[in-house]
């Protein structure tokens, strides 16, 4: 288990000690329990516990080991969150008391001190350990939980190992981790959030809202036990009820905050590497993806576009026209995006701006001895600013102004742990000052042993808010390294420094999907590996599978093989170029997701459990499977470099193969049965090198448009709706302008669609739209899959041709544009 050595077991904290003696005297020599009218307080000797129904499915809890609580203060839940409450029934008991809200019933046992969470039912969410339930030393503290045997634990960002924590422990200290493999840990980002599933009572999720470096056991150390807690600092915690993990899930970021509104083209492919060193290189790989005819939305600069790789330069040998160079591949669709790293070079009196108004503006991070800190980092010497202080925060945004100014789309904040070079801790010493002057907190010094996981977050929200002042009606769009709980607030954000190994293409899906249950919906990894030369059948996997996964970027070390698409020749460019032609195919999908993702917290990118909970336990090895939203079903091979047959488990309710439109013929049924009482069903799958298996839930409706090569093209033709009869048969058309604000003040389009079958007809429902967008379609193309036979069809009272494959059993018909509530008819025979 990682945390500091606790030494032995006997070293208790004395008044816990004094507590549990006190209780075996006698039910009433316990605790002092008090139900308030939202919650409850609790009293053992100088210790107290605050539990908080802030609502009827989220409650907070507050421990003061020595009586007084902590400054009410947080980077994660914003203070209205923290204040808000519900009304609670409660009650006393002579050896407990506690109280009810209409989702959970709160038990706090007086002899031990207990917490002890139930839903309605009276099944356990969340119970304290029967002994040692708060272990102090020092200003550390660790919290004992029960492990239910059956429960597996999702979360915590991305984490190395397998997708289900159980079983292993983390240390949450954000960590520049080059090179790191399947065990290594920490590495970048510090995700204080897990997810649990498959209890008695449903899913829960509980989010340690504690800055300091931290540590969570899953059962570790004691197969019964859940461990958590951190080096100091406060005992707060928030638990999160489902049942459903989707949820759960969801109400986190009601909590620690939504991603915001990606434009358009962030979700397009991305080519980058470290480095494109030269304009005209540049200018070679936007000319190259046109000729190729591969679609491609961003460019990525690293370091090396600057000037001695300071940042908020550029060179002028090799960038002489860095306006001139956004233009011309902005011509072709492609925008820049340029990383500019937090630290700033120490370079007093050389004319170098960041520098000289960081330093006569007071904005840099301070030794104990009021000196400046000076690092190494990429430019030599360097010095950091402090983003715990809004001023400065809001004198970092100013920093974007030329590079905005120039045409410069979005923004890279690498190295942000912070990193720093030649020191044995990879980073800055932890007695570095932050002077904390920040709307919520009360002024005053912290450490950066405090800081330290807060502080790549807070410098891609100082990069997001200035963006957002010098372009107010703009989407920013910034990428981050590191980062903590509601990081997703500011950033995407990526795996870091992979490596070009099959065993890192199946880690980065894990990974990615722990970062999707973690808030970080807009995710990726370097597709090929950051490291190594990967073997053209390993990148063309690669691009496969990314294709499908929310951030798709193409990225490679100085020192390694290129990740362009067409670097393998004309076989391996044929196949990449195909799916990366499907995803933007599938732009009007992914959009959708993405505005959903706004709105509710629903990540793009999902195991499939999370919308089908038995596949938790399913017969086959699902460790590579994935969804993209809840009707696009992902399996790659689990074993990448085998070419054996496979098993792909398709929960209850019927799947379409999504490359012939044809139903999935199930090998066998599953003895597992989905919310409509449906069986689930496996199909079987041989690896090959062009295709990777993708199915669509029966009952979805797929927008779909025709291949454009960029975002910023305009689609020809008709919108696509690919029909795949099914119960809940339903869909999602959104649209808007892409990068502005627009939509935030009605400048969107969102329509519901919705289809039922019957033995002689289909209906497919236009539902009345909201917001005031015209669209780019004119026309509605609409293939109904798994027809059989002829077809005559209806809309208004008008009849509609129909043309029926009936080999690929294909009904497709053309209507125009539906932007008032309306319904199509679609009848079997002539």
């Amino acid at each position: 288990m990682h945390r500091p050595d606790l030494g032995t077991r006997s070293i208790l904290l004395v008044l816990l000690c004094s507590c549990l003696a006190s209780g075996m005297a006698g039910a009433d020599s316990g605790a002092t329990v008090t139900v308030r009218g939202d919650g409850a307080d609790a009293q053992s000797g100088a210790l107290r516990m605050r539990v908080d129904a802030l609502a009827d499915d989220l409650l907070r809890v507050r421990i003061a080991p020595a009586g007084t609580f902590p400054e009410d203060a947080s980077w994660v839940v914003p203070p209205a969150l923290r204040a808000q409450r519900v009304s609670v029934q409660p009650w006393n008991e002579t050896d407990a008391a506690g109280f009810r809200t209409a989702a959970l019933s709160v038990r706090i046992e007086r002899a031990p001190l207990r917490l002890i969470v139930k839903n309605l039912q009276g099944q356990v969410v969340s119970a304290d350990a029967l002994q040692e339930a708060v272990e102090l030393h020092g200003p550390a503290f660790t919290l004992h939980k029960q492990l239910p045997a059956t429960e597996h634990y999702f979360g915590l960002g991305d984490k190395t190992g397998p997708l289900d924590r159980r079983g292993e422990s983390f240390v949450n200290w954000n960590t520049d981790a080059f090179g790191f493999q399947e065990s290594t840990d920490p590495i970048y980002k510090s995700i204080p959030f897990f997810v649990a599933s498959g209890g008695s009572a449903g899913s829960y999720g509980l989010l340690l809202d504690n800055t300091w470096r931290s540590w969570f056991d899953f059962g570790r150390q004691d197969p019964g036990m859940l461990s958590f807690g951190a080096a100091d600092g406060p005992i707060d915690y928030y638990l999160i009820y489902g049942p459903a993990l989707s949820r759960v899930v969801e109400r986190y970021t009601d909590l620690s905050g939504k991603a915001p509104l990606a434009p358009q083209w962030a979700l397009g492919f991305q080519q980058s590497r470290y480095s494109y060193m030269s304009a005209a290189e540049v200018r070679g790989i936007a000319n190259r993806m046109r000729a190729e005819r591969i679609p491609a939305d961003v460019i990525w600069m690293d370091i090396d576009y600057q000037d001695r790789n300071r940042p908020f330069t550029t060179n002028k040998a090799t960038f002489p026209d860095l306006p001139g160079l956004a233009r011309d591949v902005g011509r072709q669709g492609i925008h820049l995006i340029a990383i500019t790293d937090l630290h700033v070079a120490d370079a007093p009196g050389e004319g170098y701006a960041p520098y000289d108004s960081g330093a006569a503006g007071d904005h840099f991070l301070k030794l104990a001895d009021g000196s400046t800190y000076v690092g190494t980092v990429w430019p030599g010497l360097t010095v950091f600013p402090e983003f715990t202080a809004e001023r400065s925060r809001d004198w970092w945004g100013t920093l974007y102004r030329n590079f905005m100014a120039d045409g410069i789309a979005g923004f890279w904040n690498d190295m942000n742990e912070p990193a720093i070079f030649r020191t044995a801790s990879k980073t800055m010493p932890p007695d570095v000052r932050h002077r904390i002057q920040e709307p919520g907190f009360a002024a005053r010094i912290a450490t950066h042993a405090e800081i330290h996981n807060i502080y790549g977050m807070e410098n891609s929200r100082a990069t997001f808010e200035g963006m957002r002042r010098l372009a107010p009606d703009e989407r920013p769009f910034v990428m981050t390294r590191a980062s903590f709980a509601g990081g997703q607030r500011y950033a995407v954000t990526w795996t870091g420094d992979n490596s070009s190994t099959w065993n890192h293409l199946k880690l980065s899906i894990s990974m990615l999907l722990n970062l999707s249950l973690s808030g970080f919906s807009y995710s990726g990894a370097d597709v090929g590996g950051f490291q190594g030369a990967p073997s053209a059948d390993l990148l063309t996997r690669w691009m496969e599978i990314a294709a499908f996964t929310p951030v798709f970027r193409a990225h490679s070390s100085n020192d390694s093989t290129r990740r362009e698409p067409w670097i393998d020749g004309p076989r391996h460019t044929a196949i990449r170029r195909h799916f990366i032609e499907e995803r933007y195919r599938l732009m009007p999908y992914l959009y959708a997701l993405a505005d959903a993702n706004a709105r509710t917290g629903a990540p793009l990118m999902r195991p499939v459990f999370y919308d089908y909970p038995e596949a938790l336990q399913g017969p086959c090895d699902q460790s590579s499977t994935f969804m993209l939203g809840d009707r696009l079903l992902v399996a790659p091979p689990p074993n990448f470099e085998s070419p054996a047959a496979y098993k792909i488990c398709l929960p209850a309710g019927g799947w379409y193969d999504y490359w012939s439109g044809a139903r999935a013929d199930p090998l066998q049924i599953v003895n597992a049965t989905g919310a409509s009482g449906a069986t689930a069903q496996t199909v079987s799958a041989v690896p090959s090198l062009a295709s990777l298996p993708v199915y669509v839930r029966a009952g979805t409706i797929l927008p779909r448009q025709p291949l454009v090569q960029s975002t910023a093209d305009k689609p020809q033709g008709p919108l696509s709706l690919e029909i795949y009869p099914g119960d809940d048969c339903h869909g999602v058309l959104y649209a808007d302008d892409g990068h502005t604000l627009g939509y935030q003040r009605g400048g969107y389009l969102r329509q519901e669609l919705r289809c039922s079958a019957s033995a002689d007809e289909l209906k497919i429902r236009f539902e009345a739209r909201s917001g005031d967008f015209h669209p780019w379609w004119a026309q509605l193309q609409i293939h109904v899959h798994g027809w059989r036979g002829a077809a005559s069809a209806t809309i208004a009272g008008s009849t509609v041709a129909t043309h029926a494959d009936a080999r690929n059993q294909v009904l497709t018909l053309t209507i125009a544009d539906q932007a008032t509530p309306a319904e199509l008819v679609i009848r079997r025979g002539s």
